[in-house]
């Protein structure tokens, strides 16, 4: 285990000297302090700065992730544009079908009445003579 001050602690963990004091007190990192009232920090040695594991080249990195970003960026463009004009044909079918709506004629025979549950109760509709009434399913599948 390598003995670190809190300054050196926090850079070789990549964070603020007091989230180590921080650490210190909730007691998540080991700690001593010396006969000076000086407060040391053990920390593994995989942690430590020089088994620290290097990208070869950061900027690579970071560019290859800013490409891919940009290619997200501009994919979700083209989506945005896909939906735009998705919309405007739904709104030109949309007023096309609302302006055809007063051309259509009104019915030619006045509809009937609608025969309340009561009314209707206790007759059965006997069909005119030589008319043979034909279930529905009948006239959609055939005889």
């Amino acid at each position: 285990m390598d003995r670190l001050t809190i300054p050196e602690a926090a850079e070789v963990l990549g964070v603020t000297q007091s989230a180590v004091w921080q650490r210190i007190k909730r007691a998540t990192i080991h700690h001593e302090k010396d006969s000076d009232d000086k407060t040391y920090v053990f920390i593994e040695p995989p942690v430590t700065k020089t088994n620290k594991v290097s990208d070869a080249s950061p900027d690579g990195l970071r560019d290859a992730l800013f490409r891919a970003m940009q290619e997200q960026v501009e994919t979700l463009k083209r989506e945005v544009e896909d939906w735009k004009e998705e919309a405007r044909r739904k709104d030109t079918i949309i007023m096309t079908m609302a302006q055809r709506i007063p051309e259509l004629e009104p019915a030619s025979e006045p509809r009937e009445e609608p025969v309340s549950a009561s009314e209707g109760e206790g007759k059965e509709e006997v069909p005119p003579e030589g008319e043979r009434r034909v279930s529905w399913w009948r006239r959609l599948f055939g005889p």
